[in-house]
Formats: C-alpha cells, sequence, structure tokens
C-alpha cells in the first residue's frame, strides 16, 4: 500500500510538469527569462540543493526539487549517512548533492552521503571562524595526544593544545607515562575549539587550551607583574617546575628563575607537593612565567665585599662544559674557570685537567656583579707555582756552588808604600829622643 501510494506521488509530481499550462514559444531571451535581469538556473555536478522529501523507501528516497522535479537519492548514497536519514519525516527539506543532473529516467541524481560531508565540513569551518566550542569525547590516546570526534568526524586533540589541568606532567618526560595519562581521559568529554578544518585533506584539529582563553583572561585580568603569589608544585620537568596557584591558575618557574646559584636539576631543590611562593614575572598569551628568586636578596650585590680579584680561593667542581668548568666559592656564588684558563697547555675539553666533585685552588681574575659572573684561572695559580719553584732552584744552585768553591780567604790588607813605612820608623825614634818635663827641670 504504502509502496502505491509513493508511486502514485511520483507519478503526480511529473505528470504535473508534462500537463502544466502551454506556454507560448519564447521570441527573445527576455521571453525566456520571463523578466529582465533574472538568472537562469542550470544544475551542474557537485551543486548542493534543497528539496522537500516525497517519499522515503527502504533503498531510495524522492525529493521534490523546486523549478527542477523530482530528484532521487539511492544505494550507498543513501546509506552511507544513516544517523541523518533515521532522522529524515515526508515533508521534511533536506540538502543533496547533485551526481547527475539528468539520469535515464529524467529525474536528478542526488546523494546525501556527499552533501552530508559537504554539510559537516561547512559546520566545522563555521564552528572555527565563529571561535565557537563544542563538546567531543575522547576516543582514542596516542603519545602525540588524543582522537575526538565532532559531527561524526574524527579529529584530534595535540598534548600541546590541552589545558593546565590535563596536561601529561610525568618525571624526565617519560613517554610510557605520558601515554598512561593520556589513556585515562578514553571516555571523557572536553570541551573544545576547532583551530583547522580542512575538508580537503579532511584535517580536523581541535584545541581545549583555546576553549579556555577568554576564561583565562578574565583571570588574567586580576593579576598584575610583579605580584607575589603561594602556590603548589604540580610538575617538575628538565627546563623547570609548574606551579599551580589562586583560581587555578597555573605557571612555570623556569630553572634559571629557582634560585640565584647554579642549579642542573630542579629536582635538587624541590619536589612534587612542595609550597611555594614565588613572583609573577611575565603574562603571555595565557602563559604565566613565574619567578621564585627574585623574592630572595640577591648575593650577587654584595660579592665585592667577599671577594676581589687577584684573590686565590678553594673551589669545587660542579659541572663540566665543552667551554670550561663551573666552580663554586660557596652556596650562592658561582663562578666559571673558562677553558683557556685551565692550564698552559692547549687543551680540547676541562676533563683533561680537572674533575668534577673535586677541589682546586683558583685566582679570581673577574667579577661582574651585575651580570653574575665570576671568571677564575687555574693557570694562573700554576705560574705563581713555577716562579717559587725557580726561586727556590736559584737558591740550591748557589748553596751548592759555595760548598764547590770551599771556605772564602780574608783579604790582606794593603801594604804601605816605603816613603811611609820610613816615616812611621822616624818618628816612632823622634818621640823617643824627646826628653820630658821633669827631666828639663
Amino acid at each position: 500500500m504504502t509502496e502505491e501510494k509513493t508511486t502514485q506521488t511520483i507519478a503526480s509530481a511529473v505528470a504535473s510538469e508534462k500537463t502544466a499550462t502551454p506556454v507560448a514559444p519564447a521570441k527573445t531571451m527576455i521571453d525566456l527569462v520571463g523578466l529582465k535581469g533574472q538568472d537562469i538556473k542550470v544544475l551542474q555536478e557537485s551543486d548542493v540543493i534543497e528539496g522537500t522529501i516525497l517519499s522515503k523507501g527502504k533503498n531510495e528516497v524522492y525529493l521534490d526539487i523546486p523549478s527542477y522535479g523530482v530528484g532521487v537519492v539511492r544505494g550507498r548514497e543513501l546509506y552511507d549517512d544513516q544517523r541523518v536519514l533515521s532522522k529524515m519525516q515526508v515533508g521534511d527539506s533536506v540538502y543533496a548533492l547533485v551526481v547527475d543532473p539528468e539520469n535515464k529516467d529524467g529525474m536528478v541524481e542526488l546523494s546525501f552521503r556527499k552533501a552530508g560531508h559537504e554539510r559537516v565540513w561547512t559546520s566545522l569551518k563555521e564552528l572555527m571562524e565563529k571561535g565557537e566550542l563544542a563538546k567531543t569525547k575522547i576516543l582514542e590516546a596516542n603519545k602525540g595526544g588524543l582522537m575526538v570526534e565532532i559531527n561524526n568526524v574524527t579529529g584530534f586533540l595535540p598534548v600541546s593544545q590541552l589545558s593546565t589541568e590535563h596536561y601529561p606532567r610525568v618525571e624526565e618526560a617519560d613517554k610510557n607515562k605520558i601515554l598512561s595519562r593520556l589513556k585515562s581521559y578514553i571516555g571523557q568529554e572536553f570541551t573544545v575549539r576547532v583551530i583547522t578544518a580542512d575538508p580537503d585533506e579532511e584535517k580536523l584539529i581541535v584545541s581545549e587550551k583555546a576553549a579556555q582563553e577568554e576564561d583565562m583572561k578574565k583571570k588574567l585580568s586580576s593579576i598584575e607583574i610583579g605580584t607575589a603569589v603561594e602556590g603548589t608544585v604540580t610538575g617538575i620537568v628538565d627546563f623547570g617546575i609548574f606551579v599551580k596557584f589562586g583560581d587555578n591558575l597555573e605557571g612555570l618557574v623556569h630553572i634559571s628563575e629557582l634560585a640565584w646559584q647554579r642549579i642542573d636539576n630542579p629536582k635538587d631543590i624541590v619536589k612534587v607537593g612542595d609550597k611555594i611562593k614565588a613572583q609573577v614575572i611575565s603574562l603571555d598569551k595565557g602563559r604565566i612565567s613565574l619567578s621564585v628568586k627574585r623574592l630572595q636578596d640577591d648575593p650577587w650585590a654584595q660579592v665585592v665585599k667577599k671577594y676581589s680579584v687577584g684573590q686565590e680561593i678553594l673551589g669545587k667542581i660542579t659541572k663540566l662544559m665543552p667551554f670550561g668548568a663551573f666552580v663554586e666559592l660557596d652556596t650562592d656564588i658561582h663562578g666559571l674557570a673558562h677553558l683557556g684558563e685551565l692550564s698552559h697547555k692547549k687543551v680540547t675539553h676541562p676533563k683533561e685537567v680537572v674533575e668534577e666533585g673535586k677541589e682546586y685552588t683558583f685566582k679570581i681574575i673577574s667579577i661582574e656583579p651585575e651580570n653574575h659572573r665570576l671568571g677564575l684561572s687555574l693557570k694562573a695559580m700554576t705560574e705563581n707555582s713555577n716562579k717559587n719553584e725557580e726561586a727556590s732552584v736559584e737558591e740550591k744552585k748557589e748553596d751548592q756552588s759555595e760548598k764547590h768553591e770551599g771556605p772564602k780567604e780574608k783579604p790582606e790588607e794593603p801594604k804601605a808604600e816605603q816613603g811611609e813605612e820610613e816615616a812611621t820608623v822616624i818618628s816612632k825614634e823622634t818621640v823617643k829622643e824627646i826628653p820630658s818635663e821633669d827631666k828639663k827641670e
């Protein structure tokens, strides 16, 4: 009975076209168009048109297309969009894509599947352009991110586009731990924003972080650079630590902003769960940069009171780099002994001269408090040592030469000349011959 009604409906639609009031032959283009300026519409393949459902069967659907006649959708062009098809009712307005403007039966061959593809990607592009938010369910996870679905299209949510709440922070960036964390989100629903919708490549990329931008802007508007905050360490990575504070905000303390002294690994001074105080030093595109050391006194401000150029000091090698060795002078002040200051000989790496963990005596050759730099030299100490050795060698040589020559003879007194000797003898004899005053009396 239903098939008979469907056949009758289609037949009447086709018959109405044939029995329509006869039109006089067109003499001019204006007669053909009817009204000057009216466009002639000719269906083309891939056009998306709107029609009204005349009948809905198991294998085909017929549409009434105003100005064009009857259209039909069948086969795989019908069933590839079953979720949409199940909601269709006779009399509903629907969109379909033209496959053939006129088939062998004189009807327009249409496709729901291709029209659905076009419609879905158009709606996704509209979401992207308007910046609207969408709910999506997490389908799967891989090391790069999460697989999602929007409007029956599978998309990708990269790890870098996750919110601070869901970003997988694990020690040493262990890929297996990251994947395990991502898999725990499967089945959950996230709110995202479409950031890439490319129908040609069928590429759909979404961002959870972008979806929270507006909310983030409101929260950040109440924070000023220089503000001191107190929070909890939520993650530790090679380049710094993440700190959660305030109204579910999170900032990064770069390793260079953790302390005034050199730090090789943030784990050496903090651990997840620690409560710390920090200062807001930058707000950039939703990223918050923090500093711990700027809430502490700068030890370099007093460095010239503790150390001076030319001073010899004991220091411990903390790290060897291709360009030199870092030396700890005290808990706050670290210096650098450049490769060229380690030895008088040509050295290609500091390990040829010094070892990590060992102490050596250095000479301070430069101090730059404003740049937090202190230059050290090991070879300068070698120069002093060489000079002392040379001096001691000279002394030994002198001692040895004296031993070989024996005791030195006393210098002879100069002999008096002959005239002087005679005068001396005469004067003595004269003195003897002079009578005393007592004898004269």
